[in-house]
């Protein structure tokens, strides 16, 4: 998963401007930096004249899927990232960059703005930040957990069914409520892990 950059822009009546971007080019080579942060730019800038008030899109462009969330004051946010990128988190990172990014610098410079006058730091650090959804973002980080529990649990269930069936082959004496006790176990243990992930997703939730 890699997010390759992040922009504010300010969407006009008839084009947008760019008020600042950052830039996660690592994985092109040196040569091909230049010509990829011109496109994502022109893709972000042309996304956002496109896109109305108040609207949230997920645009894929070649490779790369273009997520977009213009606020209903025309200040807009574009998140450029591959497809394995969750979608969610890029809408979370969006709302975090542009709430922030308009109580800090005053709506009056946003229509006539650029990156060299615009007094924002933050997006590098956010941009840094969310390469790792896991870590940046809470739900995610959430999700993992409780994905890493459903793996131990499975595993544990697994335990107990190949006991009950090698129980089972190698002493015909085994009573069949035993087996059913064992199997029962693992029920429980499936039973235990739903409930648990109900609970936790709730309380992210909230």
């Amino acid at each position: 998963m890699k997010l390759y950059s992040l922009s504010v822009l300010h969407k006009g009546s008839t084009k947008a401007n760019l008020l600042k971007a950052a830039y996660d080019l690592s994985s092109f080579s040196f040569f091909q930096r230049s010509s990829v942060q011109e496109f994502m730019t022109f893709t972000s800038a042309l996304i956002v004249e496109r896109s109305s008030l108040g609207s949230r899109a997920s645009v894929k462009e070649q490779e790369y899927l273009c997520h977009v969330y213009i606020r209903n004051d025309n200040l807009g946010g574009v998140v450029i990232a591959d497809n394995e990128y969750p979608s969610r988190v890029c809408f979370t990172l969006l709302d975090k960059v542009l709430d922030e990014f308009s109580r800090q610098v005053n709506s009056i410079d946003w229509p006539s703005g650029s990156p060299a006058t615009i007094q924002y730091t933050a997006l590098e650090s956010y941009l840094a930040k969310y390469q790792n959804p896991r870590e940046a973002d809470a739900m995610s980080k959430v999700q993992a957990e409780l994905d890493e529990t459903k793996i131990i649990l499975v595993r544990q269930c697994t335990v107990l069914c190949v006991y009950c069936i090698y129980s089972s082959l190698s002493n015909k004496r085994v009573q069949r409520t035993r087996i059913e006790q064992i199997l029962d176990k693992a029920l429980v243990y499936v039973v235990h892990w739903i409930l648990f992930t109900s609970v936790n997703v709730s309380v992210s939730m909230q």
